[in-house]
């Protein structure tokens, strides 16, 4: 059996293959509440056989959201439209799995295909951003109010009641969304937490977010079933946040229950030159691979393309799943002609049989 095809259990859960539609946000949802849209988008790819299907970034509150379109896990509401995705996610024979997050200071803003206005004002529809430290990402967007305690200790609770939410929605797996110079990231990043408390300053402090987030995190979310982390490995500049840093943080990850790590990169500054090519990330999480071992999986994102590609990435032990972005946009039904391509028997939707005989 190829590697790209054979299952992996975490915990009480089994992949059908290491195959991940990775989060990518739609800008689609109506004050976070999920569509019909969401779910003929997330269901296709179940269909097409993904062996995961991970919804996109979900607000844990409102001013969280990247967008006015971003998808909401930050009100009881929600979940009955997120019930309908995971319910027909699993009923297709993938695992149903979900992004928590909060934009931080790269919030309030309107997005639509790839036309984005930042929203400044309250009367345009915007909202007050919230960071570690009072730093604007860029000249166009608006300087976020630095966070306190309070505002720090009301996050951890938000992650936590949307960890509960994901629970009773049906989702089997949540991951913590702390890369793409998001509120997380934004905490872990010398180039944006330049605080002076217990937050800020060492390695030990900018961290100290994140891992409370998890330990929140886990007061809600039942011990059988996984956790992930997505980070950015790198901010690829020397004055950023490196991949020695990642995997110390990594380490601390799995000593605090961490299953999975997403390996991404990049996002907290722009004006970054990043190397971009196939596979351009795998670097990124064969070092952390071969530093964490078998103690936790990893995954890995970056213009993956091609089955062979994302085979001989687990074949060589670089990564224990492959996450899959646009790949899957262009076609959904990816994993079933992969699958073809390595020899190994598809399953397709029995409506679709004669499509792939």
């Amino acid at each position: 059996m190829s590697k790209l095809f054979s299952p992996i259990t975490i915990k009480s859960i089994t992949l059908k293959n290491r195959i991940v539609t990775s989060p990518m946000c739609m800008y689609s949802a109506e004050d976070g509440f999920a569509t019909d849209w969401h779910l003929v988008h997330y269901g296709t790819r179940a269909m097409g056989g993904a062996g995961t299907v991970m919804l996109e970034a979900s607000a844990v509150r409102p001013d969280g959201r990247i967008s006015v379109g971003d998808l909401g896990i930050y009100k009881d509401g929600h979940i009955d439209g997120l019930t309908r995705i995971a319910k027909f996610i699993k009923d297709n024979g993938s695992v149903p799995a979900i992004q928590l997050a909060h934009a931080g200071r790269k919030g309030s803003t309107w997005v639509a295909g790839d036309q984005m206005k930042v929203l400044h004002t309250k009367e345009e529809g915007g909202w007050t951003l919230l960071a570690p430290s009072a730093i604007a990402f860029s000249s166009d967007t608006p300087t976020p109010r630095e966070m306190n305690n309070e505002d720090i200790l009301q996050l951890q609770h938000d992650f936590r009641a949307a960890a509960k939410r994901a629970k009773q929605a049906g989702f089997e797996w949540i991951e913590i969304h702390s890369a793409h110079g998001y509120l997380v990231n934004e905490f872990l990043s010398p180039l944006s937490n330049k605080r002076t408390d217990s937050y800020g300053g060492s390695r030990e402090n900018r961290a100290r977010f994140l891992l409370e987030i998890v330990e929140a995190v886990k007061e809600e979310w039942p011990v059988d079933l996984p956790i992930s982390v997505r980070i950015s490995a790198t901010d690829w500049t020397e004055e950023g946040w490196t991949l020695a840093d990642s995997k110390w943080l990594t380490e601390k990850l799995v000593e605090a229950g961490v299953d999975i790590i997403d390996v991404s990169s990049g996002g907290v500054v722009g004006g970054i030159r990043i190397p971009i090519g196939p596979g351009y990330q795998l670097p990124l999480a064969s070092g952390l691979k071969s530093s964490l071992g078998e103690t936790a999986v990893v995954g890995t994102v970056g213009l993956i393309t091609n089955a062979q590609q994302a085979e001989t990435i687990l074949v060589n032990g670089d990564a224990d799943l492959v996450f899959l972005a646009r790949e899957l946009l262009r076609n959904p039904y990816f994993p079933l002609a992969a699958a073809a391509e390595l020899g190994e028997k598809s399953t397709p939707p029995v409506q679709y049989t004669r499509a792939f005989v």
